[in-house]
């Protein structure tokens, strides 16, 4: 019986078509500017984004820490919600790799606003650090993938360029984000400095992140990659999927978000599952009984062939995406429904 795979949209396998187009790109050695593959990636997204120039590296916590390093010195202290990747899944990078302090904020889900940022921002004074960078994330993940319009970003990013700050984006999600709101990408270049936008999760590339900002800030973001270790040689190969992922499988982003609405929707039909949060894109979080064990019910799920995650003690991941059909969503709809976790 085929297993269906919940775990994470970071699991899918490249499409027939895609593979064709990675295996007819032309590459150079992207280091030396040359992969023509690789440029013509970092300037669509640039293009789709009003952002002036981007950067492809191998992974989304590249991008967001390279962002980081490019906003701050040593001292200083970016805020963010304290859900945030950045914070909680990137192995405490922003203190590795920046030498910065972090001011978290508990907002709803995730979200946060500019009346929760002003106080934060620290004042002129040897005894704190300097506040320079604020981070937004969208789709958020611990807040089960909520999705940030751009009416809610606008005061943040006025606040901070009244503030002298940075605003980056860690866009993991950010085209399930935009497939919900019916926001405008080329927007986001207006309030933004930068800009991560990650093609290996609901786009379904094998590898990947593009970096967006201005042209300066991209440069010393190069220099960064190479110290990091990012600089890749014919990377084409992995751009070409990029592309066609961006021309291919955004619109079908909604099928995902129809797919996790379903999920819990039987979710709550149970006698296990205390509560669902409401799934705004393809991501569902939800908690089981104060009787149960979170990781005890993933167990069972796998037994009838449906592997997910937790969360924590009791909390379970769903997270749908291109390779969950619509009959793999029946499959579901059957262990989730006939699943006894009491025994």
């Amino acid at each position: 019986m085929k297993e269906i795979d919940l775990r994470s949209d970071t699991v899918t396998q490249p499409t027939k078509g895609m593979l064709d187009a990675m295996f007819s790109a032309k590459v150079g050695d992207d280091v030396f500017g040359e992969d023509e593959t690789v440029n013509a990636l970092q300037e669509k997204l640039a293009n789709l984004f009003g952002m002036e120039a981007g950067l492809f590296c191998p992974s989304g916590t590249m991008t967001n820490q390279i962002a980081i390093k490019c906003f701050t010195n040593p001292m200083d202290e970016v805020i963010c919600d304290q859900t945030a990747h950045v914070y909680r899944y990137e192995g405490g990078g922003i203190a590795f790799n920046s030498l910065a302090s972090v001011r978290l904020l508990n907002g709803y889900r995730g979200k946060i606003t500019a009346e929760m940022v002003e106080p934060e921002i620290n004042a002129d004074n040897i005894h704190y650090p300097s506040s320079t960078l604020v981070v937004l994330e969208n789709t958020i993940n611990k807040g089960g993938g909520a999705c940030v319009t751009l009416k809610e970003i606008e005061p943040i990013a006025n606040l901070c360029k009244s503030k002298n700050l940075s605003l980056h984006l860690d866009g993991a999600r950010i085209f399930n984000a935009l497939t919900t709101t019916g926001d405008s990408a080329k927007d986001y270049g207006k309030y933004f400095d930068g800009i991560s936008v990650c093609l290996s999760k609901g786009l379904g590339t094998p590898v990947g992140s593009v970096l967006l900002g201005n042209k300066a800030m991209i440069k010393k973001a190069a220099r960064i990659r190479k110290i990091l270790g990012g600089g890749m040689r014919q990377a084409g190969f992995l751009a070409a999927a990029g592309i066609y992922a961006l021309d291919n499988h955004i619109d079908r982003l909604k099928i995902d978000h129809l797919h996790a609405n379903k999920l819990a929707e039987w979710l709550l039909q149970t006698n296990y599952v205390k509560s669902v949060m409401p799934p705004e894109s393809n991501i569902v979080l939800f908690d089981v009984d104060d009787k149960l064990a979170a990781e005890d019910v993933v167990k069972l799920f796998a037994k009838a062939g449906l592997k997910c995650n937790t969360t924590g003690p009791k909390t379970i991941r769903f997270v749908t995406h291109l390779d969950i059909s619509s009959s793999d969503i029946d499959k579901c709809e059957n262990i989730i429904t006939k699943l006894n976790a009491w025994n």
